[in-house]
């Protein structure tokens, strides 16, 4: 029988495992939960100041992106405390990069998202 033929069951099975992993984690990062939170918050604050088709797309975005970063970034580090669990000073800067990454999303997207919100705040008053 052929192992590489095309099976629903894998494919859900595969599903499972990409859960287990935003379960396993919101469990264990911290930082995880801090992007979670304030993904709820835009969420509530975008239903709140009414924000339209196109400005829903650019928010989902931005959260998309930032937990895919977050998660590579955990990925990354995650692998480099397998490779080398002492201190090394180019696993360092290859964490240094990942956190970098992160940065460089969250931060995009707290502009995009003041961008978004702050004339809607601004028309409120």
């Amino acid at each position: 029988m052929d192992s590489n033929k095309f099976k629903i069951k894998d494919r859900i099975k595969s599903f499972r495992f990409a859960f287990a992993g935003i379960v396993n984690l919101l469990k264990n990062e911290h930082n995880s939960r801090v992007h979670l939170f304030v993904s709820l918050c835009v969420i509530i604050l975008g239903f709140k100041l009414h924000v339209d088709k196109f400005e829903w797309l650019i928010l989902i975005l931005c959260i998309g992106l930032v937990f895919v970063t977050e998660i590579l970034n955990t990925s990354i580090e995650k692998l480099a405390d397998v490779v080398d669990p002492n201190w090394n000073v180019h696993i360092g800067h290859v964490k240094d990069y990942g956190a970098a990454a992160v940065l460089v999303a969250a931060v995009t997207s707290l502009v995009i998202g003041l961008v978004i919100f702050v004339p809607k705040v601004m028309g409120l008053l």
